[in-house]
């Protein structure tokens, strides 16, 4: 076991994964993603809009693994992984996963729906570094594309964080808020003292959607309980043609 007064050095990947397909599903391109995610060397992934399952795509396409997606990415890379299943159709159902490095000691799935047609979640990961005298709590979300229900959802993640994670605790909120007002920002940091990465250290959340030439602000890291963060550039290529978010990162310090 580490000293105490030892920090350790993470690096946190977030990414929608737009179901594996470009923009518009013109292509497959699942295992291209795989060799983006491998790439970056992060520590821990959060992916948004990854398939559970699906009876179609697997009959039709040749290339379809024979796994789910999240176990698909994490491989032998992360050894690690929870997925929790949000939106449920007749062919499959996809959520949100997290893919770590480290053991996972604990995990929750909740639903944070408002109203039947839209089915969002947060996925909530206790992760155990080794050598780190501690735990690291994550949650990976994807709110609503309404106004109104991310609202509605953002007061949620507070709640839940205010009654699940440890005050204490070091904390990494990630994902696909599609909160392209910045509305978020004030309730996060007033109800959960959560701090977004980008904004902290560049002034300003990160444009992140299209991908291809980003205009909107829709993706987040909040971090809480760290000793130090900073936010990491990813190259334009190939993120650019691989989803129709571009992906966020940081590297952190416990």
């Amino acid at each position: 076991m580490a000293n105490k007064d030892a920090s350790l050095t993470l690096k946190i990947l977030t990414v929608n994964t737009h179901k594996g397909f470009t923009v518009f599903n013109r292509r497959f391109i699942l295992h291209e993603l795989r060799e983006a995610i491998r790439s970056t060397g992060a520590d821990i992934v959060f992916l948004q809009e990854v398939l559970g399952a699906h009876q179609l795509h697997a009959e039709k396409l040749a290339t379809w693994p024979t796994t789910s997606q999240y176990e698909f990415l994490a491989d032998s890379i992360w050894p690690q992984f929870a997925y929790g299943r949000n939106a449920v159709y007749p062919n499959g159902h996809h959520g949100n996963a997290v893919l770590s490095k480290f053991p996972i000691t604990y995990h929750e799935n909740i639903d944070i729906s408002v109203g039947e047609k839209e089915k969002r979640g947060m996925l909530h990961c206790v992760v155990k570094p080794p050598g780190y005298d501690g735990e690291v709590h994550v949650v990976c979300v994807h709110l609503g594309l309404r106004e109104g229900h991310r609202t509605t959802q953002m007061g949620e993640l507070c709640k839940y964080i205010g009654n699940e994670v440890p005050q204490q605790a070091p904390l990494v909120v990630a994902g696909d808020f599609n909160d392209w007002r910045e509305r978020g920002q004030r309730l996060l940091a007033r109800s959960a003292n959560l701090r977004e990465v980008f904004c902290e250290r560049r002034g300003r959340v990160a444009r992140t959607f299209p991908a291809h030439f980003p205009l909107l602000r829709l993706d987040r890291i909040y971090v809480r309980n760290l000793l130090n963060f900073e936010p990491i550039s990813l190259r334009y290529r190939p993120w650019s043609r691989l989803s129709d978010h571009a992906p966020l990162a940081v590297e952190i310090e416990l």
